[in-house]
């Protein structure tokens, strides 16, 4: 197949060209190019054959190795019949919300037809993923991980493990994605997944051959990602102990557990000692929180031995109470170094004045005769002209309109609107931000382009007395945070990375149907210190195409 303007073969080499004189003017960070081809292919998954978007012919797609700073270049093919973007979930994308990989921030790749990203993990570390943005096509698959790894001076607190383990543990629905978004179209749910997978392989496959070898006596690193679209999970492995040690680019306390609750968007690493009789033992991931529990197991398996694992799993907990509980067990590593050098605590989150609070309320019903969630009453629509595109070349009349919600719910019984919804918030402003969700259901909420911190949560409605129950030394800075049913859940942040970012549930359908909102956040000044300008490579569609480009942002 012959791409527009160039072969697949002409273009990777055209770029590594480019990217080696550019790597060599400048002296940069090291640079990694990726290059996929995204198709369609047929996987039986739960005992029936289904569609499946696959990467390189995988799935997962390929992982995403590398170290904090270093630039990342995928030059992916889009080969479905779709339009395709992919985001990075958790990269922060400092100053560059250009490369985010969302339908508020960027053109879609079209069918046949190539683009290329280039982001940086700026000053992070940790365990990350990718996925499909579109739609419903992130229940397809197409996900993969990301790891960043801290740069050989920067010191790690613990000692290098003996291996590094991808988890990626996610609901599985049998249905192609478009008949799932059709069917969300049509007023109706997704329903209960099909079960669970773990990298991509069902209970079956993940078992045989053993997914994970061990050596007795040593230590392995297990990065775990809640990569599906509607269940929370436990994740726990026969007779031996969980060491947490890092949350969504965050080094924690090392508190040990027997299992942990990982909701959906969620990325830990936790250590693992092999120090049981050699042998084969199981690790299991079990959904919390849905009437009719599905489970997944996968062997880790000790080399030398012949042991069949026992054949007794390990119980998973029950009830809301314990979930909360562990979450409040989670602890900042104070003393750690992150990406940088200085100590993860020289950040002193509750000592900053709160300059503003948003308080975000969930609701769903019907607007213009359609099945919506929305977020303070407005059910957000993706403009066929993205958000940050119209913004840079001020054509945002027609486009949306900014802060069509307030910082407060409507009333309750007001009808839902279906809008772009759009707030702005003042470039640099510490600003504390509240999920309510009154549903009967878990929530989780993410927010593209920063860490926050998840100061506290609570049953019941959010109030200024919810306050002192804060933890203002050590909660985990993070990126994405769960809501219980009929709580409340508040983060605190500084806006200081200027773009346009997403503020999302996480539960697909949710999102899909317009339980999400774009926060603005513009530096006055217009200065490279702050935002890059919009690369010339980007992608351009609606109002955008044709225009000149806007004046530069000016060098600080």
């Amino acid at each position: 197949m012959v791409w527009p303007a160039m072969t697949m073969r002409g273009a990777s080499a055209a770029l590594l060209v480019l990217v080696a004189l550019v790597a060599v003017a400048r002296a940069e960070d090291p640079y990694h190019f990726f290059e996929w081809k995204v198709t369609y292919g047929t996987k039986t998954i739960m005992g029936t054959p289904q569609k499946v978007i696959l990467i390189n012919d995988m799935f997962p797609g390929p992982t995403i190795n590398c170290t904090s700073n270093n630039n990342i270049l995928v030059n992916v093919f889009n080969m479905l019949d779709q339009p395709l973007l992919f985001h990075w979930h958790g990269i922060q994308q400092r100053k560059n919300s250009w490369q985010d990989g969302l339908p508020g921030t960027m053109c879609p790749i079209q069918p046949n037809t190539n683009f290329t990203y280039h982001w940086q993990p700026k000053d992070q570390i940790g365990t990350f993923y990718y996925f499909p943005s579109i739609g419903m096509q992130r229940a397809a698959g197409g996900y993969g991980l990301i790891t960043v790894h801290s740069r050989d001076l920067i010191p790690v607190p613990f000692d290098t493990p003996a291996d590094d383990f991808p988890v990626l543990v996610g609901d599985w629905y049998t249905k192609d994605h478009t008949v799932l978004a059709s069917n969300l179209d049509a007023g109706k749910g997704v329903g209960r997944p099909a079960g669970l997978v773990i990298n991509g392989k069902n209970e079956k496959d993940a078992s045989n051959p053993p997914m994970y070898n061990v050596d007795a006596g040593k230590t392995y690193r297990f990065r775990v990602c809640n990569v599906g679209i509607k269940a929370s999970f436990n994740v726990r492995i026969q007779k031996h102990i969980l060491k947490l040690v890092e949350m969504e680019g965050s080094h924690t306390v090392q508190n040990t557990y027997d299992s942990l609750d990982l909701h959906i968007g969620q990325c830990l690493s936790f250590l693992v000692t092999a120090d049981q009789t050699p042998g084969d033992y199981l690790l299991v991931a079990s959904t919390r929180f849905i009437k009719e529990v599905s489970t997944i197991t996968a062997v880790i398996h000790y080399n030398g031995s012949s042991t069949p694992p026992p054949a007794q799993l390990p119980e998973s907990p029950s009830g809301w109470a314990w979930s909360i509980n562990q979450w409040r067990s989670f602890r900042w590593n104070l003393t750690a170094s992150a990406a940088r050098p200085n100590p993860q605590g020289s950040y002193h989150y509750g000592q900053i004045n709160i300059t503003r609070t948003i308080k975000l309320q969930t609701s769903h019903g019907k607007a213009d005769g359609k099945e919506r969630y929305a977020l303070n009453g407005v059910s957000h629509v993706d403009p066929e002209t993205p958000l940050k595109l119209a913004e840079y070349f001020n054509a945002t009349d027609g486009v949306f309109q900014y802060n069509i919600i307030g910082d407060v719910p409507p009333a309750e019984g007001t009808p839902i609107k279906m809008a772009p919804n759009v707030i702005s918030a003042e470039f640099r402003t510490f600003i504390e931000v509240v999920f309510e969700n009154p549903e009967k259901s878990i929530d989780t909420f993410h927010i593209n382009g920063y860490a926050f911190f998840a100061a506290g949560m609570g049953p019941g409605t959010w109030t200024p007395e919810s306050r002192k129950s804060y933890n203002l030394l050590d909660t985990v800075s993070r990126h994405t945070i769960q809501v219980y049913p009929r709580s409340w859940t508040a983060v605190m942040l500084t806006f200081d990375n200027a773009g346009m970012w997403n503020i999302r549930s996480n539960i697909w359908e949710r999102h899909y149907l317009g339980e999400q909102l774009y926060v603005s956040v513009i530096s006055p000044a217009r200065s490279l210190r702050d935002e890059y300008n919009m690369p010339e490579t980007s992608l351009r569609c609606g109002k955008v195409v044709g225009l000149p480009m806007p004046p530069s942002y000016l060098p600080a």
